[in-house]
């Protein structure tokens, strides 16, 4: 069993009988994160009593963890003055993030109280659009002009530590504000008491802009391996750093939509299965309506086939295997080429020879299968029938791959989600192509 499953059940158990004092205790060597992830596993009716155990420096970091779903039932649940000490000592970029949760009227009555510091540098990141750099960079860092020693850069950064929320990275910046190079920590106290910043920072410094779309922002710092990365304006003004948790926390979002997008179910920023099923129905249906418009195409087509599907009754049986083989193929395609996409790693190629290599291998998964099935089949139907079956496959299998490989670089450049070229959609339009190339090669084959 996992730590925070011994630490809920636990804590579960103490709060059932009303032992305040035991749950506190149980709490004390906990780190924040298990304490966050307890609290979740919680009956909703005792999440804020939970909560209220933790001291306050502890209660605000807790919070920081906590699904934002369990943020805004608690903020429900808490007095005024409780939520307004809570959310002021939040880091300014995961107070921003609750604020996209929160409705308008709560957040025009939070920032109103916040104090004057904090509701300047939550309004600067709310300012900035969605899923950008700047709306999750934080504003709290440390910045230094090139004149200082490093003696003298230690003695600020003391003064300042507490103020910022990393200080393994330096920036130095003009008087105008302008990212002029990097300083790390390390570089920093190795370097000569008399060295100033300008002789030992790196001026060579990878940055982002505040309209930088936010997977850009994680595939950089996943690159280059760094901790934080810096943010300028459009005037290459310093105004912000990414820290790497807010990158894992990137990663896992954008994954998780592009795994909802292949598989057709609409993204969504709350937990799937916290949501109602109201909720579930609503995300879902929108493509399976889609799909479903589709598949009366394929049923259209196979009734407009009736009379050849009368003469070979055969033939009939064939059509899931064909429309299941093709829809496989598309789908293993596209799946590729999406991550590929999202990963970069098939950017050398280019889509041209991508959609090339997939072909091939598409030709080449259409000969194997259908020369299988031409020899397997011919024991039981007509060598005619096999052999339609069998150049379907091998046009299906191509059609598909090709399909599947060359529709994600399609929709990219349309400036869409490459996911969005889903595999439920690959499948159902390979489907309607299929059963096409099917009845038409069996009617050449058959004389029909």
């Amino acid at each position: 069993m996992k730590v925070t499953e011994l630490v809920r059940d636990q804590l579960e158990l103490f709060l059932q009988q009303g032992n305040l004092e035991g749950a506190k205790a149980l709490l004390v060597p906990v780190q924040p994160v298990d304490i966050a992830e307890a609290i979740e596993g919680l009956d909703e009716s005792i999440q804020a009593l939970a909560f209220r155990l933790l001291p306050k420096t502890e209660a605000i970091e807790v919070y920081e963890h906590l699904d934002s779903t369990i943020q805004q039932n608690l903020i429900q649940k808490f007095k005024r003055q409780e939520v307004l000490d809570i959310v002021d000592q939040m880091s300014p970029d995961d107070r921003a993030r609750l604020f996209d949760e929160l409705p308008a009227k709560v957040i025009r009555r939070l920032l109103s109280q916040l104090s004057e510091k904090e509701r300047q540098s939550t309004a600067l990141l709310l300012g900035y659009e969605e899923d950008t750099a700047g709306r999750i960079m934080t504003p709290e860092y440390i910045s230094l002009k090139e004149h200082l020693t490093s003696v003298q850069a230690l003695d600020r950064i003391r003064s300042l530590a507490n103020a910022s929320e990393l200080i393994y990275y330096l920036y130095v910046t003009d008087n105008s504000r302008h990212l002029a190079g990097i300083v790390s920590l390390r570089d920093l106290v190795i370097a000569a008491p008399d060295k100033t910043l300008g002789e030992i920072m790196t001026r060579d410094v990878v940055y982002v802009h505040t309209s930088t779309d936010q997977e850009e922002v994680a595939q950089l710092i996943q690159r280059y391996d760094l901790l934080a990365l810096p943010v300028v304006d459009r005037e290459q003004r310093l105004v912000g750093v990414v820290t790497v948790d807010d990158v894992l926390d990137i990663i896992e979002q954008e994954t998780t939509e592009d795994i909802y997008a292949l598989g057709g179910v609409q993204a969504t920023n709350d937990n799937y299965f916290q949501i109602s099923l109201l909720a579930v129905a609503r995300k879902r249906v929108v493509w399976l309506l889609i799909l479903l418009g589709t598949n009366t195409i394929t049923s259209e087509i196979i009734r407009s086939q009736s009379s050849l599907l009368q003469q070979v009754v055969a033939l009939a049986a064939f059509i899931p295997l064909l429309t299941g083989t093709g829809g496989n193929v598309g789908a293993q395609s596209s799946t590729v080429v999406i991550r590929g996409l999202n990963t970069n790693t098939i950017r050398e190629l280019g889509p041209a020879k991508v959609v090339l290599r997939e072909g091939l291998a598409g030709l080449l998964l259409g000969t194997l299968l259908g020369a299988i099935a031409i020899v397997y089949f011919s024991w039981q139907e007509e060598l005619a029938v096999s052999l339609a079956v069998g150049i379907s496959l091998v046009a299906i299998s191509v059609l598909a791959s090709v399909s599947g490989s060359a529709l994600p670089f399609l929709f990219r450049s349309l400036g869409l989600d490459p996911a969005l070229m889903s595999a439920p959609f690959i499948t159902t339009a390979v489907d309607v192509a299929g059963v096409l190339i099917y009845f038409n090669v069996a009617r050449l084959i058959l004389g029909l």
